[in-house]
């Protein structure tokens, strides 16, 4: 099992170097970037971008208001501002060096952690990373558990009466649970319980309420659920219908075995061979599937859950610095995520040889 892992831990780096050096590519041929957003915001152009104070741009807009004459430039727009002032602006964000060497030095940067600070923010990535973490791990890991909570126990019921009208309309509401969009339904969410039309039972904006410092700590944990009930609620809908649906299909799959029906004819009660038997090879799929479930919940889905709850986590800060071309953030988020990602997945298959010991990766890799 060492040698597995020694090898998986060793695949990380190719893998993760092929993500890097993709997205850089990628990046290199798309068009606009940090240089021209500035040059876009000095020349009063920039109406897609959100503002940006304290950053890069506020400290040439002076420099650039005083440039009369229209100069040559490779970047569009730069009509107007002097050849210096772009270069300037290029080396402080590091584009006046190749772009082999700007993406080796990025590499070795990011293997020592050091992610530098965001282009438009006076603040080093990982305090900004750090600073939305409690958004999204609050989203993911809450709606992952409520999920699970509520999907196994009904996921097993629905495998013991398969068949019957309780499996029939279950299986309905299931079903269109999962075609409902979350964000859709986080915005009839609000409008029913967030003073939308009707109710105004939740808050709308958040983790904590603004007296947080104020309450006690039972006062704290209840201010704190209140805030993530409506969001959690909303991201819960289709993972709790995809982990019922897999849930009880394992089951069947185990209960038709067999051995089930040996330990049936034994004389063992049923509830002797559902929870001594069944479940633990039935549970396998869904309970080692819990590290990439919360770290699919904690990546996808989460940036319209944000917005529409004005939650600022890690979804919305990746998609604020994508539109703002804050190239700094979005890899660092990016390498970050991957590689937490590829741990995640060695944690997925360490977890099925801890549940089931016959399962033995490093046999059937050989």
């Amino acid at each position: 099992m060492l040698a597995y892992i020694a090898r998986r831990l060793l695949l990380m780096i190719p893998t993760l170097l092929g993500i890097m050096f993709i997205s850089f590519v990628i990046v290199q041929f798309a068009p606009g970037g940090p240089v021209e957003r500035i040059i876009a915001q000095l020349q009063g152009n920039d109406s897609t971008s959100s503002a940006v104070g304290g950053g890069a741009g506020g400290d040439f807009g002076a420099q650039a208001a005083a440039q009369g004459a229209a100069q040559n430039s490779s970047y569009r727009g730069a009509q107007g501002l002097d050849p210096a002032l772009i270069k300037e602006l290029e080396k402080q964000f590091g584009f006046d060096k190749p772009a082999p060497e700007r993406f080796l030095k990025m590499l070795w940067d990011y293997a020592r952690f050091d992610f530098g600070k965001s282009f438009f923010r006076d603040v080093s990535v990982l305090d900004l990373i750090r600073e939305k973490l409690p958004v999204s791990i609050s989203l993911g890991l809450w709606m992952t558990l409520l999920s699970y909570a509520i999907s196994i126990p009904l996921g097993v019921r629905k495998a013991m009466r398969d068949g019957s009208p309780f499996d029939v309309w279950t299986s309905a509401v299931v079903i269109v649970g999962y075609a409902i969009p979350g964000f859709l339904f986080a915005i009839l969410l609000i409008v029913l319980f967030a003073g939308g039309s009707f109710w105004q039972i939740f808050p709308l904006r958040g983790l904590y309420s603004d007296n947080w410092s104020q309450l006690s700590f039972t006062g704290k944990v209840i201010d704190y659920l209140w805030h993530i009930a409506l969001p959690v609620t909303a991201m819960a809908l289709s993972a709790f219908a995809t982990s019922t649906l897999l849930t009880k299909n394992s089951f069947l799959d185990e209960i038709r075995k067999q051995y089930v029906l040996t330990a049936r004819m034994k004389g063992l009660t049923e509830r002797r061979v559902l929870y001594g038997h069944v479940f633990r090879n039935a549970m396998l799929i869904v309970i080692a599937g819990f590290p990439g479930a919360f770290i699919h919940a904690f990546f996808a889905g989460s940036l319209l859950i944000e917005t529409i709850f004005s939650l600022d986590g890690i979804g919305l800060l990746s998609y604020e610095s994508v539109l703002n071309r804050d190239y700094a953030v979005v890899f660092a988020n990016l390498y970050i995520f991957s590689l937490l990602s590829l741990f995640v997945h060695l944690i997925s298959d360490l977890t099925y040889t801890w549940i089931d010991p016959r399962i033995d990766f490093e046999t059937r890799e050989a």
